[in-house]
């Protein structure tokens, strides 16, 4: 990740991920609350491209493991999508991050459904955890 990109950075989300393996927790269901999570910021994003062809905003994805979520844009028929999201100074091209953007526009929607889903978790594990 490249210096200054905003992100939502989860303290102790390693210990997290540790204690609840520990306690027999599913893990495998972070990778889909990362994507889903992803998803809505994608969907944003895609929203706020800017459009000539609507190339760069058909390029924007999502993806997902299980310790992040994060969204991509560009690839190989679409290289200016960096370019159009970072500007580039020496020609004249003023940034225009479309996917920071969506990011925080969509930042209190993702830390409360992590917030949600990190008790319920909790709460799930607790009740199947024998004393």
């Amino acid at each position: 990740m490249a210096a200054g990109q905003p992100r939502i950075q989860v303290s102790g989300a390693k210990e997290f991920r540790a204690a609840m393996k520990k306690m027999g927790a599913d893990l495998s269901d972070l990778t889909a609350i990362n994507r889903r999570l992803a998803e809505t910021v994608a969907k944003e994003a895609r929203s706020g491209a800017p459009v000539l062809s609507g190339r760069l905003a058909g390029s924007v994805r999502p993806g997902a493991t299980r310790t992040k979520g994060y969204v991509r844009a560009g690839g190989g028929g679409i290289p200016y999508a960096g370019v159009i999201h970072f500007g580039w100074p020496r020609h004249n091209i003023s940034p225009q991050p479309f996917i920071y953007d969506a990011l925080d526009d969509k930042r209190g929607e993702v830390i409360d459904t992590y917030d949600k889903y990190v008790e319920a978790l909790v709460e799930k594990v607790g009740r199947e955890t024998p004393p």
